[in-house]
C-alpha cells in the first residue's frame, strides 16, 4: 500500500514538471516609461519703442542675454513717434510701450487698457528730463521774460503739461502762459534754433544738444523732479494672461539698470549705434541716473488728472489703482 501512494506522488510530481515545461514562457511587462512634461514655451513680449533714452535699459537687457536669463523672451517694434506707437498698441501688435501718465490716462479714459509697471526715466535734483529754454535770439533770461510769450510745444501731451506746471511752479499765472502747437521735435528744436521760436519745451537729451548750439535754460524739472517723468506701461490683456512674464521682464530691467549705474561707459557704443542721443553730443553725453524699481504716486496721477480735466482732455475720474500696477516690481 505504501508502495502504491510513493509511485503515484512520484507521477504527480513527474506530471506537473512535464505541463511546466511545456508551457510557454511569460515575458515580463516591460517596465512603465513616464514620460516627462514638454518645456512650457517662453512667453515673448513685444515692446514698441521711440528712439529715446530711457530704452537704453531694455538693449542693454537684451544684450546681456537678461532677458532669456530670466525666461522671457523680448522683441523691439520701433516707433517713429508717440502717435505711432499708440497706434501699434491699439491694434494689439505690441504688447508694451514707455509711455507716461498723460498717454495712460487716454487710454483709460472709458476702460483700463493699459497699466503703468515701473517708472522708465525721473528727473532728479542734477540731470532734468524736460526743461525750457528760450533762443539764444530772444534775450530772455527768466521766467518772467516768458509772460505773453509763446513757446513751442506738442500739445495735449505730457509737453504741455510740464510746461505749464513749471511756470505755475515758477511764479506765472495760466493766463500769463502762451504756447504754440510745433508737434514734432527736430522742428521745434530749428525753429528754435533759428529764433523763429523764441521758447520751447524740449526733453533731454535734445535739451542738452540746444544748450549746446547756444539755448538758455529758463527752469527745467530738476527744480521740481515730481513733474518729470517717463514710465512703463503694458496692455492689461497681457498683463492678466502672462503675469510671470512682465515679472521676468522688470527683474531683467532692474538689473540692466544696476549695470549701467555701475559702469555707465560701457554702453556708450549703445547710445551710438541705437542713436539714442544726437550725433553732436556723441563722446561728451553723460548718461543720467535711472530710477531704481518704483511707480508713480497716487499725488502724481492725481495732479496729471486734474490737469488733464483743466484742459478738457478728459471729463472724468480715471481709477490710478486700476491704472498703476507696482504688483511686479522685483
Amino acid at each position: 500500500m505504501k508502495i502504491h501512494i510513493h509511485l503515484i506522488v512520484v507521477i504527480l510530481l513527474l506530471s506537473g514538471m512535464l505541463l511546466g515545461a511545456c508551457a510557454p514562457a511569460v515575458t515580463p511587462a516591460p517596465p512603465q516609461v513616464t514620460q516627462a512634461p514638454a518645456p512650457a514655451e517662453m512667453v515673448t513680449l513685444k515692446l514698441a519703442l521711440l528712439r529715446i533714452l530711457e530704452t537704453l535699459p531694455m538693449y542693454v537687457a537684451e544684450k546681456e542675454g537678461l532677458f532669456e536669463a530670466k525666461g522671457v523672451k523680448v522683441e523691439f517694434i520701433p516707433a517713429a513717434s508717440a502717435a505711432e506707437r499708440d497706434q501699434i498698441i491699439t491694434a494689439g501688435q505690441a504688447d508694451g510701450m514707455i509711455n507716461e501718465i498723460v498717454s495712460t490716462l487716454l487710454y483709460n479714459k472709458d476702460a483700463i487698457q493699459v497699466q503703468i509697471v515701473r517708472f522708465a526715466r525721473t528727473a532728479t535734483s542734477t540731470s532734468p528730463q524736460y526743461s525750457i529754454l528760450a533762443s539764444k535770439q530772444s534775450g530772455i533770461s527768466s521766467v518772467d521774460g516768458l509772460k505773453g510769450v509763446e513757446i513751442g510745444i506738442s500739445e495735449g501731451t505730457v509737453i504741455e503739461y510740464i510746461t505749464d506746471r513749471l511756470l505755475q511752479a515758477d511764479g506765472l499765472a495760466a493766463e500769463e502762459i502762451k504756447t504754440i502747437a510745433v508737434p514734432k521735435l527736430d522742428v521745434r528744436m530749428n525753429l528754435l534754433g533759428t529764433g523763429e521760436l523764441k521758447a520751447a519745451t524740449l526733453p533731454d537729451p535734445f535739451s542738452t544738444l540746444a544748450v549746446q548750439q547756444g539755448a538758455v535754460v529758463i527752469t527745467d524739472d530738476s527744480k521740481h523732479p515730481e513733474y518729470g517723468y517717463s514710465t512703463i506701461a503694458f496692455r492689461k490683456a497681457v498683463i492678466d494672461e502672462h503675469p510671470e512674464a512682465i515679472k521676468a521682464f522688470l527683474a531683467a530691467i532692474d538689473e540692466a539698470t544696476q549695470m549701467i549705474a555701475a559702469d555707465p561707459a560701457k554702453y556708450q557704443n549703445l547710445l551710438t549705434d541705437l542713436k539714442l542721443i544726437p550725433a553732436p553730443l556723441v563722446g561728451t553725453y553723460q548718461v543720467p541716473p535711472l530710477p531704481p524699481a518704483s511707480v508713480p504716486s497716487q499725488e502724481q496721477w492725481d495732479d496729471v488728472l486734474a490737469w488733464m480735466k483743466g484742459k478738457g482732455l478728459i471729463d472724468k475720474d480715471v481709477s490710478y489703482s486700476e491704472s498703476v500696477n507696482p504688483s511686479f516690481l522685483p
